[in-house]
């Protein structure tokens, strides 16, 4: 019984210590202090003809759920910092990823 809590316990110690994840799509390094708003990104985006249903910080990118200019339902992500878009996919098929 001892070692089932110990064990237990251990493994508890573990999840707590591990930070969130990002999904692993994509991963942008840049300064925090360099990045130009997730609200400018998604003003950008409307006037580019996207419709934005969430968007969030995903990787040290922002990743945007929406409508394309081409109506596909996407999930896109950006750099923070020039906003390109470096991947864009829907139900897991790759529309465009940038080299």
């Amino acid at each position: 019984m001892r070692i089932l809590l110990l064990t237990a316990a251990a493994a508890l110690s573990a999840a707590i210590a591990t930070p969130a994840a990002a999904t692993g799509k994509m991963t942008c390094n840049a300064p925090q202090k360099s990045w130009k708003t997730l609200g400018s990104l998604e003003s950008k985006l409307k006037k580019d003809g996207w419709e934005v249903r969430k968007s969030k910080v995903d990787g040290g990118c922002y990743e945007v759920y929406g409508t394309d200019p081409q109506g596909r339902r996407v999930e896109a992500y950006f750099h923070p910092v020039s906003f390109k878009m470096l991947l864009s996919s829907r139900r897991g098929e790759v529309l465009y990823k940038a080299n």
